[in-house]
């Protein structure tokens, strides 16, 4: 039985087909994976954040027992953990303006509990109490995990990034509305050296 130069171009065509579904359903697979890594990692993050958020008050409520404690300083950290508990981000929009005002109101704590622990050290009644040893070691350990979850978001998004990116994937990215994912940068400033003057 001889085939028919039409069926041996409509069978060549059906196979061509059948392998581009097997190959977009293969590359858009796989851009679900990564995406939803990074997913995962964003809620990392959010729970290490969380955590020293969760942190705070008590931190707040110990250092308020010393008598004459700086009340500009709590309040300080007090109005950075409010700030910060009103940026929600959607994993599906981590993009660059979003992830910074992330980052913005996340520096705020940062920033105010570096001032609360320079003030702390003219106390020393408190940094001698058990509990405020045991709190300030909990947020030293948070931080780190702060500094870890961050490096693996960065390394997820990285990935996903450059999966998203490589051709022919970026044309199923675009056609299903992937999209880049933000990383988390250093604070404006690092790289410089800090000036230490005596």
């Amino acid at each position: 039985m001889k085939l028919s130069t039409g069926w041996i171009v409509a069978i060549a065509i059906i196979f061509v087909l059948f392998l581009l579904a097997v190959w977009g359903t293969s590359s858009y697979n796989n851009l679900v994976t990564k995406e939803e890594t990074v997913n995962q990692s964003w809620a990392n993050v959010q729970n290490v954040y969380q955590r020293r958020s969760d942190l705070i008050p008590n931190l707040v409520a110990t250092v308020k027992g010393v008598a004459n404690f700086e009340k500009s300083t709590l309040t300080a950290v007090i109005e950075a953990r409010a700030n910060a508990s009103k940026v929600n981000i959607n994993p599906k929009n981590l993009d660059e303006a979003s992830l910074q005002k992330f980052q913005s109101a996340q520096d705020g704590i940062s920033s105010s509990l570096s001032r609360l622990m320079v003030v702390v050290e003219r106390y020393p009644e408190l940094k001698a109490t058990q509990n405020f040893a045991e709190l300030q070691a909990q947020l030293e350990g948070t931080e780190n995990r702060i500094t870890v979850e961050r490096r693996n978001f960065n390394e997820a998004a990285q990935a996903y990034n450059t999966y998203l990116r490589r051709f022919p994937n970026s044309i199923f990215a675009g056609m299903f509305g992937f999209q880049k994912k933000a990383y988390f940068a250093a604070q404006k400033g690092a790289e410089n050296a800090p000036k230490v003057e005596f």
